[in-house]
């Protein structure tokens, strides 16, 4: 039996899991509280009135009410009280990392608008995203793609974006590559950036950025980004375990997340090869994106070719449960496939690292309790 402030409420269990052909819901938590308030004010306004009448016979203005008057005639009003001051003390929101080969993106690629819109919409889910395999020699693409997350009238929750880049990697001088990150200044700075350099262990060798946010429970981090050649992909994600080495202890953190378009799957990465990359074989790396993930939009292929590892229990813990996932923009966005692999073969991989407040963990559950007393407060003025 349910309570007079019970409701259910779908989607309770998101974080458990979500089949990929159900567009994922955002609520930031400021738009909740900015909503309680709403309800709040409305229904004081709504019960002040009542009582008027009650006891008058007429309604005065809300600006002529008297706070005597006022009765708590709805048991529900406590609990929206309740979930605003714990709203209001939670904190802030989980923090995302994504990665995504954006497949040869250039001015020419940002000239296409459907294309910008969409990365633009992609990019702007992110407080971090990382972008492989651009070929922007000029970085000309890359502003065109941050004017348009910055741009005020397109701007997504009124975040700031910059970018930080490495130089055109690679030994074709027709595909010099770049590893690019987009980050949200209201939320994360770069504390530190460093190019892996051993000559001949990588076509594109890494480069690493230091990261720090106070939104994040664990603070300072290093991600570490590869788009391996195909046909090395078993030396150069063993390789990768060199490269955490030298960057860990150059900064002194072992907090690193390496990501990218790894090419660990299908023909390329076998389950015997697995024996001989030490990101498999060290219990300390975790695969947040498992192996049977399919992480491209072609029909024809079913491949986890881009992955998210973490190292350590601690950066472990910062993890939200379940967050790491492949984002399926072309069915949130309700883009055709075939348009979706004019704009890159792959889909962007992403997770979630915790907030810094302690109370955050209880956010979800407060969310589903101001909803549901919020929906049983208008149920029951509708039977009065």
């Amino acid at each position: 039996m349910q309570s007079a402030c019970s409701q259910e409420t779908e989607g309770s269990t998101e974080r458990l899991g979500r089949p990929r052909d159900q567009p994922r819901v955002q609520l930031s938590l400021h738009s909740i509280r900015t909503g309680i308030t709403a309800t709040m004010r409305s229904t004081y306004v709504e019960m002040a009135s009542e009582a008027e009448f009650q006891q008058h016979g007429t309604r005065r203005p809300s600006a002529h009410l008297n706070s005597s008057t006022m009765r708590w005639r709805s048991p529900c009003l406590p609990l929206l009280l309740f979930s605003l001051l714990a709203l209001s003390l939670a904190g802030d929101e989980d923090f995302k990392i994504c990665s995504y080969n954006v497949q040869g993106f250039n001015l020419d690629k940002s000239r296409d608008y459907r294309v910008l819109h969409t990365l633009t919409r992609i990019a702007s889910r992110c407080d971090i995203c990382l972008l492989l395999h651009v070929t922007d020699f000029d970085g000309k693409g890359i502003q065109a793609l941050l004017d348009s997350l910055n741009r005020a009238t397109d701007r997504y929750d009124g975040y700031t974006y910059q970018s930080v880049a490495s130089k055109s990697l690679g030994p074709d001088p027709e595909d010099m590559q770049q590893y690019v990150f987009l980050y949200r200044t209201d939320t994360v700075n770069v504390t530190g950036q460093y190019q892996y350099q051993k000559p001949d262990s990588f076509v594109r060798p890494p480069f690493a950025v230091q990261f720090y946010s106070a939104k994040t429970a664990i603070k300072s981090f290093i991600l570490i980004p590869l788009h391996s050649d195909p046909s090395r992909a078993v030396q150069e994600i063993d390789r990768l375990y060199d490269v955490f080495q030298e960057v860990s202890k150059k900064w002194s953190n072992k907090n690193v997340m390496l990501l990218g378009d790894f090419h660990a799957a299908c023909a390329y990465v076998t389950r015997d090869d697995k024996r001989d990359i030490r990101l498999y074989t060290n219990s300390a790396f975790a695969w947040l994106i498992g192996d049977r993930v399919d992480t491209t939009v072609s029909e024809e292929t079913n491949c986890a070719f881009d992955r998210i590892v973490v190292h350590g229990k601690t950066f472990l813990k910062a993890i939200t449960p379940f967050s790491a996932q492949v984002y399926n923009y072309a069915e949130d966005l309700k883009i055709p496939r075939a348009k979706a692999v004019g704009i890159s073969d792959h889909l962007p991989v992403e997770v979630d690292l915790k907030g810094s407040a302690p109370l955050l963990q209880a956010t979800p559950l407060l969310i589903l309790l101001s909803v549901s007393a919020v929906l049983q407060h208008f149920l029951s003025a509708s039977v009065i």
